[in-house]
């Protein structure tokens, strides 16, 4: 079974220098019919304008993984860490028992476009962590890449719960058929262009719920970025 949730439909947040889309609840923004999906709970698609940003703010028991768009964010948090995030770099940042943090537009002329997703982890009261990793355009072109699994393995950043993130771009006129695990589900990000998925269009900023499926075959007339969640 395949669930869209339309872009159009999702929550927004706008402020002088944030403009956020919620696919779940997220906020202000409530809608029990979206609160999340398995331990997925929140994917923000946040457009943030030059040089501004969050200022600091605490989290607990929270994955909290950071993926870049366009544009650079710079980050800084309570265990001292200082970095800036750019596209092809993931960002994992576990608030266990309580992190604070803030994330600024790096520039002060472009726009910064990112996606914000957090997972609940599978224990509580963890130690906070934070952790960043690079990966190859190559390594995500017309395949899907692991960049978040439980163990850390094969270059993956590390997230307390089983579940994997995949990411893959695809070119133009490209085509891709990708297994799922029994018993498992998923969840289909599109974070740019635009895919077919079973033969229903999706847009920059789709999702989709999947479950019972052997397989999905995605196909893109125009190119495409995408992320994939396995989920328990």
């Amino acid at each position: 079974m395949i669930v869209i949730r339309d872009r159009d439909r999702r929550g927004r947040t706008q402020t002088g220098w944030l403009d956020s889309r919620h696919t779940f609840s997220f906020g202000d923004y409530r809608d029990p019919n979206h609160a999340g999906f398995r331990s997925l709970r929140v994917i923000n698609d946040d457009r943030v304008i030059p040089g501004a940003g969050f200022p600091a703010h605490g989290h607990r028991d929270m994955e909290i993984v950071t993926y870049v768009l366009a544009g650079a964010i710079e980050h800084r948090d309570s265990l001292g860490t200082g970095s800036v995030i750019r596209p092809g770099e993931v960002q994992r940042m576990s608030a266990g028992t309580g992190i604070e943090h803030s994330e600024y537009n790096a520039s002060g002329t472009e726009p910064l476009h990112f996606l914000q997703i957090w997972l609940l982890p599978d224990t509580t009261g963890l130690a906070p962590g934070y952790e960043q990793k690079a990966y190859a355009a190559e390594e995500r072109r017309n395949r899907f890449r692991v960049i978040a699994n439980r163990s850390g393995a094969d270059g993956a950043v590390t997230v307390h719960q089983d579940a994997r993130l995949l990411a893959a771009t695809l070119d133009a006129e490209a085509g891709l058929t990708v297994p799922l695990p029994a018993d498992r589900y998923a969840w289909l990000q599109v974070a740019r262009g635009t895919v077919e998925l079973e033969g229903d269009e999706l847009r920059e900023g789709d999702g989709a719920a999947i479950s019972g499926e052997a397989a999905i075959r995605l196909a893109t007339a125009t190119g495409a970025e995408l992320l994939l969640f396995d989920l328990a």
